[in-house]
């Protein structure tokens, strides 16, 4: 239904048709797209854009290179790295150990050469058939040997790096960067360790974990001073109070403003009944009467003013604070009674 809608002329339809790739009719398929899926053709016309790298090799040069790399060499276990988001998430990664209970595999040099020999072959063969087909439209066949070997690649691609994740956790524990986040370093080792296995020439006879580790211990310091760089141009900090709602606070600021401003006109209409030297002690110890030079007195200067000891105005004010309670809880109940009286009119109408 969807499909329907969808013009053939409309932006969606000619970005699919610049995705889709046309084949050729070799003969041996119908013409046309060759029963190629969408999925496919997104993944055929992503190979074909851009030319595939690969560690050359003498092996590739030999007749039966495919037989002798693939048929005759060893099999190689892929290892479980079920274990290794546990450890990505933890805060404390010295807890764990890497060594143990991880499912690694431990490669000797000459595994390593088998799967690097099968990863560079497979990328071999892509940029072999880039080549073949160049500006030309792919036949049906060429077209899904194609896929055939990239997703070959892919796949042994996948295999090495799980193989070495371990790697990445054992460099980011002795790194010990306290500015970067735990998980933001090995999310920037596991990109090192993947354009390690790229880069990696297994003819020259070194163990991958010699050029991966300072792979990625390179990659970490890029992290650090990426991160330095950054603080030094913005130096604020992270203030987690700036995230936090201030509604609550907001509202109790409010009401504590309405009740001063009810007290104030309590005092200043003479609800409260307060005596005249009730009201200056007040008046005083309060800040009441307005202005910039009104700030509130201690008991001393309060008493010095009404000519009194301290002691005497804390007696007084207590007094008065009494009656001005008492006109407070009077007005409440007045209000609450004028409300219940608004509420019941009608009824009684």
């Amino acid at each position: 239904m969807i499909q329907a809608m969808i013009g053939d002329n409309s932006p969606l339809s000619r970005i699919r048709q610049r995705r889709r790739v046309r084949l050729q009719s070799d003969g041996e398929a119908s013409a046309g797209q060759g029963g190629l899926t969408t999925q496919e053709e997104h993944l055929l016309h992503q190979i074909l854009s851009e030319p595939m790298d690969f560690i050359n090799s003498e092996e590739f040069a030999r007749r039966d290179a495919e037989t002798r790399i693939y048929d005759e060499a060893p099999k190689i276990e892929r290892p479980d790295v079920s274990w290794y988001r546990p450890l990505m998430d933890d805060p404390e990664p010295g807890r764990h150990s890497t060594s143990k209970n991880t499912g690694t595999i431990l490669l000797s040099a000459a595994q390593e050469r088998v799967l690097f020999l099968k990863y560079n072959f497979a990328r071999h063969r892509v940029r072999q058939l880039q080549l073949d087909i160049g500006p030309k439209e792919p036949t049906e066949s060429q077209a899904r040997e194609l896929l055939v070997w990239y997703r070959t690649s892919t796949r042994y691609r996948e295999q090495i790096a799980e193989t070495n994740l371990a790697l990445v956790l054992a460099m980011a524990k002795r790194t010990r960067m306290s500015e970067v986040d735990f998980a933001d370093l090995v999310s920037e080792g596991n990109m090192a360790l993947l354009r390690s296995v790229d880069k990696f020439d297994c003819g020259r006879g070194f163990k991958f974990s010699t050029y991966a580790c300072r792979a990625i211990l390179k990659a970490f310091s890029r992290q650090g001073m990426k991160l330095s760089k950054y603080r030094q141009r913005f130096p604020t900090d992270f203030d987690p109070a700036m995230e936090k709602s201030n509604h609550l606070e907001m509202v109790r600021r409010d009401r504590e403003v309405d009740a001063a401003q009810e007290v104030k006109h309590i005092v200043t209409s003479g609800q409260a009944e307060l005596t005249n030297v009730e009201q200056t002690v007040i008046y005083h110890r309060f800040g009441l009467d307005g202005g910039e030079d009104c700030a509130p007195l201690t008991l001393e200067q309060v008493g010095q003013i009404i000519g009194v000891t301290k002691e005497r105005v804390r007696q007084i004010q207590n007094k008065a604070l009494d009656k001005i309670r008492v006109a407070v809880e009077e007005n409440a109940r007045r209000d609450e009674g004028d409300q219940e009286h608004n509420v019941l009119e009608p009824h009684d109408n």
